[in-house]
């Protein structure tokens, strides 16, 4: 897919998201009004955020497909997790917010009329986020944004906050009121957990945190399957953005000439751009042999 493509792809994604939330927040809104439901306000209040994160992702979340510049030579790629990270922050607000709302509810008691309509607007709401939900996953499985991936991490925390709302309606009823609390406190308690791993997964993209040990381990691998290599040494491997960098000193031999030598650097970094989530690669080679950097606790030795 080309940028272009990808770009107008997420726009899309982008759009059903806040269109999506709008419509929830229309119709819960409106009902949760007129018969006097926390539950349904809460919920709504909850899309009101969601729609705040939807429409920042929209316009701002966008600009990592932009090509790099002058002011940002290596591309924007870092405003996609900075964008993600705002989502996670939300999500972990809104779980609070939740949280709070059913605290007070346990304390004072619901204050809510039963209507069917109370139900028929909460089943318009999980329809309509599993909708949004589903879209955002299939455009998703092509871009592998961290935006929208978080953006469909919130339609499914909408899911459950508007099941734990129609619980509550349910009690309501019954004459049960207080399950309407418990049911949005243990809800709320996810979504913390939700934001909170969104939140952390992005930033170690943002701060350049290094990949996990299988992920370096598969960039050796593929350094060491070349047949001109000695040994692999000062092997730096960072988040930039989403993707990953490399940074690398081989081992070749020092009798290659100049030419068979630029070929061996242009092959390794061909073979690392091919490594997953490895965005770029910078092959500095040295002749073998040397004693160089030997004891050196980042040395791969070449088994």
């Amino acid at each position: 897919m080309s940028d272009a493509e990808g770009r107008r792809a997420f726009a899309r994604a982008s759009w059903a998201n806040v269109v999506g939330n709008a419509a929830k927040i229309v119709v819960e809104g409106a009902v949760g009004l007129a018969f006097g439901s926390v539950a349904l306000l809460a919920d709504a209040a909850h899309s009101v955020a969601d729609l705040v994160a939807s429409v920042v992702v929209l316009v701002w979340g966008g600009r990592s497909f932009a090509e790099p510049d002058a002011d940002h030579p290596h591309g924007h790629a870092r405003i996609e997790p900075l964008t993600a990270l705002f989502v996670g922050a939300v999500i972990v607000l809104l779980g609070l917010n939740l949280l709070y709302e059913s605290a007070m509810a346990l304390s004072h008691g619901p204050e809510v009329r039963f209507s069917y309509l109370l139900l028929g607007a909460l089943a318009f709401a999980i329809v309509d986020m599993y909708l949004v939900y589903a879209y955002t996953t299939r455009i998703n499985e092509t871009l592998d944004s961290t935006a929208l991936s978080a953006l469909a991490i919130d339609c499914l925390n909408d899911i459950y906050t508007s099941v734990a709302a129609a619980v509550g309606v349910v009690g309501v009823a019954l004459g049960v009121g207080t399950l309407d609390a418990v049911a949005g406190a243990l809800v709320s308690l996810l979504v913390i957990g939700q934001g909170l791993r969104i939140g952390r997964e992005n930033l170690d993209y943002l701060v350049g945190a290094a990949p996990d040990p299988d992920r370096r381990g598969r960039i050796v691998e593929s350094l060491r399957a070349h047949p001109e290599v000695r040994g692999v040494h000062d092997l730096t491997v960072f988040y930039d953005g989403t993707v990953l960098e490399v940074e690398v000193h081989v081992e070749v031999d020092g009798d290659l000439s100049f030419r068979e030598a630029h070929d061996v650097e242009t092959e390794l970094v061909d073979e690392l751009r091919g490594v997953e989530e490895v965005g770029d690669a910078h092959v500095h080679l040295d002749p073998s042999g040397l004693g160089e950097w030997k004891e050196g606790a980042d040395r791969e030795p070449t088994g």
